[in-house]
C-alpha cells in the first residue's frame, strides 16, 4: 500500500507549529531548439505522460492531489461571508451610472491644483501626467484630444516587431482613434465634455472585447472561431464616459505565462530596461502606461496578470474582489479566480478608472451578495483618517524570501514610514500552506481556461499555439476530476485561514513579486521559454488573492541596485477596495521620487 497522509480540519491546525518553507521549482529552463524538441515529447503520447508525471511528482503535486485525505468539502468559486463596513468611507450604488460614480470618485480626491502639474518644471523632477493632467489641459485648450491623438498615433506607427518596444498594441486602428479623438475635442469645443474621462486615452487587453477589434487573447487565430459583437461590459462603460479606446494591448498568449513574452507579435520589452521582461500577461497594458503613451490600460488578473506586469514596470495595478468588477465580454468570462482591473500611472488615475468599471454581473450580485462599492475619502496627500488605525498583516519569513534584499528592504521601509507617519500598526501572522495554495491555484486557473479551449485544439488548433502555452496545456491536460475537486477542497481550507487572518490585521502586506524584471533571453524572442523558478519568483505573493477573491494592488515603493521597479503589495478583505486604494494612496505619498523610464514619451508637455 502507498503512503497517504490525513490532514487535521484548518479549524484544528495549530499556527504555532507551521514552518515556513522556501519555494523551489524542479524543472528544465529551455528556449530556442531545446524548447521546441521538449514540447514535441511532451506532446507524444506516452512518453509525454511519463515527463508530466515525473515533474509533476518531483515537484510534490501528486503529494498534494494524489496522495493527501483533504476534510474539507470543495469550494469552486470564492465565497464569502458578510463583511462589517468600511470606514471613513463614501459608499456609491451598484446602480449608478459610471459618469455619476465618476463624479463622486473626484469629490473624494485632492482639490486639483495645476501649478503642481502642467506647469512643474520637467527638468527638476519626473512625474507622470495624471487623468486630471489631460481634462484640465483640454478645458484650459493647452492642447486637444486631437492633436494628443495625431501625436501618440506618429509614436506608435513607429514600433517593429524585431526592435524595442516591439509592440505595445497588437490591434490598432488610427482611422478609428482619429474618429475618437475628433468627437471629444467637439464636446470639449462645445463646452460639454462626458466626465473627467472624456478625451483619456486607455489600452485594453487583448483578451476583452472592445470594437471594431477582433478579440485573439495574444494568439494569432482565436479571431477566426469567436466573433466579437458587441464591447465587453467594462469596455462599455468607459466608452460612456467618452474615454478614447486606444486599441487591443499585446499579452502573454492566452494569460498563460507571467513574463509577457509572446513570438507570435513581439515580445514587448520593459520602459525601464529594453532587454528584460514587462511581466505578464498583461504586458502590453503595463508598458504602454509606464511609456508615458496613455493614462490608464485594462488588464485581466488571474494570477497576478495585473499586479506582476505593474509592479516590473514601476506603475500601480488593482485587483479587484472576485466579482465587482463584469466579466462579460472577456475571454476570462466564466473563470473562478479572474478580475478586470486597471493600471495606471498614479493610484489617483487607477482609482478614477475603477469608479468608472466598477460593477457587479447580475448573476455575481445574486451569488456572491456584493457588500455596496465604497470609496476611500483622499482629501488629503497623507491619505484619509481611517489610515492611522489600520493594522498590517506581516508574514516575515515569507515577506523576505525574496530573490535579492532590495525588494525586502525597500518594502520594509515603507511598512516603517506608515507606522511612524501614520500609526499604521504592523502584525506578525503566520499564512499556512503556501505550497497547497499554489498547486491549487494552477488546476483552479489552468482546467477552466483548457476546458474553453478543447474544441479549438480538437480541431487542430493547437499546433498554432505558442511553445510555452502548449507546454501549460499538456500539464492542465494531466489532471484528473478528482484532481480538480482536492483543489476546490484545499480552496475552501486556504479561505478560512485567510478569513480568519482577518479577523486580527485589515490587509496583508509583501513585496508584489519575488524578483524585480527578469532579462529576455535572446532565444526566447522567437520560440517563447520555459523559466519555472522564474513564475515561481513572480507569482510568490499574488496568488491568494486570485484563488480566494481578494482585492490586492501593486504600488511601486522604489528601485534595486539596477535601478529596477519595486512593488508592495496590499491585500484586503473582501469587498474591501476603499480600505486597499487608500492606504496605497498613503504608501504612494511615502515612496522615493519616480525615476523616468528609458522608454518615455512626453505627451502633454506643454511647456
Amino acid at each position: 500500500m502507498g503512503k497517504y497522509q490525513v490532514m487535521k480540519r484548518a479549524s484544528e491546525v495549530d499556527l504555532s507549529t507551521v514552518k515556513y518553507k522556501a519555494e523551489t521549482m524542479k524543472a528544465p529552463h529551455l528556449t530556442g531548439l531545446s524548447f521546441k524538441l521538449f514540447v514535441n515529447l511532451l506532446e507524444a503520447p506516452l512518453i509525454g505522460s511519463l515527463i508530466v508525471d515525473y515533474l509533476k511528482k518531483d515537484n510534490g503535486m501528486t503529494k498534494i492531489f494524489r496522495n493527501t485525505v483533504i476534510p474539507e468539502e470543495p469550494m469552486f468559486r470564492p465565497e464569502f461571508p458578510s463583511q462589517e463596513p468600511e470606514h471613513d468611507v463614501v459608499i456609491v450604488g451598484e446602480d449608478e451610472s459610471p459618469i455619476d460614480r465618476l463624479e463622486t470618485a473626484l469629490k473624494c480626491l485632492p482639490q486639483y491644483d495645476p501649478s503642481r502639474s502642467l506647469h512643474a518644471d520637467p527638468v527638476s523632477s519626473f512625474r507622470y501626467w495624471k487623468i486630471r493632467d489631460y481634462a484640465y489641459a483640454y478645458r484650459s485648450k493647452l492642447t486637444t484630444p486631437l492633436q494628443v491623438a495625431k501625436r501618440i498615433i506618429s509614436i506608435i506607427e513607429e514600433f517593429g516587431y524585431d526592435k524595442p518596444p516591439t509592440p505595445f498594441l497588437i490591434r490598432f486602428d488610427a482611422n478609428e482613434v482619429i474618429k475618437q479623438a475628433e468627437a471629444s475635442t467637439r464636446r470639449f469645443e462645445q463646452g460639454n465634455p462626458i466626465s473627467v474621462l472624456d478625451g483619456i486615452f486607455v489600452t485594453i487587453k487583448d483578451d476583452i472585447d472592445c470594437l471594431p477589434h477582433p478579440t485573439n487573447g495574444g494568439t494569432t487565430w482565436l479571431h477566426e472561431d469567436r466573433s466579437v459583437e458587441k464591447d465587453s461590459a467594462v469596455v462599455s462603460k468607459l466608452r460612456s464616459c467618452g474615454a478614447i479606446l486606444l486599441g487591443k494591448a499585446n499579452m502573454h498568449e492566452l494569460g498563460m505565462g507571467t513574463t509577457g513574452n509572446n513570438s507570435n507579435y513581439g515580445t514587448t520589452r520593459n520602459p525601464h530596461d529594453p532587454k528584460r521582461y514587462t511581466g505578464g500577461s498583461s504586458s502590453g497594458s503595463a508598458a504602454i502606461v509606464a511609456a508615458g503613451l496613455c493614462s490608464a490600460a485594462l488588464g485581466t488578473d488571474g494570477g497576478g496578470s495585473v499586479r506582476i506586469p505593474s509592479a516590473l514596470c514601476g506603475i500601480t495595478g488593482l485587483k479587484t474582489t472576485y466579482g465587482r468588477t463584469d466579466m462579460t465580454g472577456s475571454l476570462c468570462e466564466g473563470g473562478t479566480v479572474e478580475i478586470i482591473g486597471p493600471l495606471a500611472s498614479s493610484l489617483e488615475d487607477a482609482f478614477l478608472v475603477y469608479a468608472a468599471i466598477l460593477g457587479s454581473s447580475s448573476a455575481d450580485r445574486y451569488n456572491l451578495k456584493p457588500s455596496p462599492p465604497c470609496f476611500p475619502k483622499l482629501l488629503s496627500h497623507n491619505g484619509s483618517n481611517a489610515i492611522g488605525s489600520l493594522r498590517l498583516g506581516k508574514y516575515t519569513k515569507w515577506f523576505n524570501d525574496v530573490s535579492s534584499s532590495d525588494i525586502s528592504d525597500k518594502c520594509e521601509d515603507i511598512l516603517k514610514l506608515l507606522s511612524n507617519n501614520h500609526g499604521c500598526k504592523v502584525v506578525e501572522i503566520v499564512v499556512p500552506e503556501l505550497e497547497e495554495m499554489r498547486a491549487a491555484h494552477v488546476i483552479s486557473i489552468g482546467s477552466p481556461t483548457l476546458s474553453s479551449l478543447t474544441p479549438y485544439c480538437e480541431a487542430g488548433k493547437n499546433s498554432k499555439l505558442s511553445y510555452d502555452t502548449r507546454t501549460s496545456f499538456a500539464i492542465f491536460r494531466s489532471f484528473s476530476a478528482s484532481d480538480y475537486i482536492a483543489a476546490q477542497c484545499l480552496r475552501r481550507r486556504l479561505m478560512e485561514y485567510h478569513l480568519n487572518i482577518f479577523k486580527d490585521v485589515d490587509v496583508i502586506v509583501t513585496p508584489t513579486t519575488g524578483m524585480t524584471a527578469p532579462v529576455i533571453p535572446p532565444d526566447a524572442l522567437k520560440n517563447g521559454e520555459t523559466n519555472i523558478q522564474v513564475t515561481t519568483d513572480l507569482m510568490r505573493f499574488v496568488l491568494a488573492a486570485n484563488l480566494l477573491g481578494f482585492p490586492a494592488i501593486s504600488v511601486p515603493v522604489g528601485y534595486d541596485k539596477e535601478g529596477l521597479p519595486i512593488g508592495l503589495q496590499i491585500m484586503g478583505r473582501p469587498w474591501a477596495e476603499a480600505t486597499v486604494l487608500g492606504l496605497a494612496a498613503a504608501v504612494e505619498e511615502l515612496a522615493p521620487v519616480t525615476k523616468k523610464p528609458a522608454i518615455f514619451y512626453d505627451i502633454l508637455n506643454t511647456n
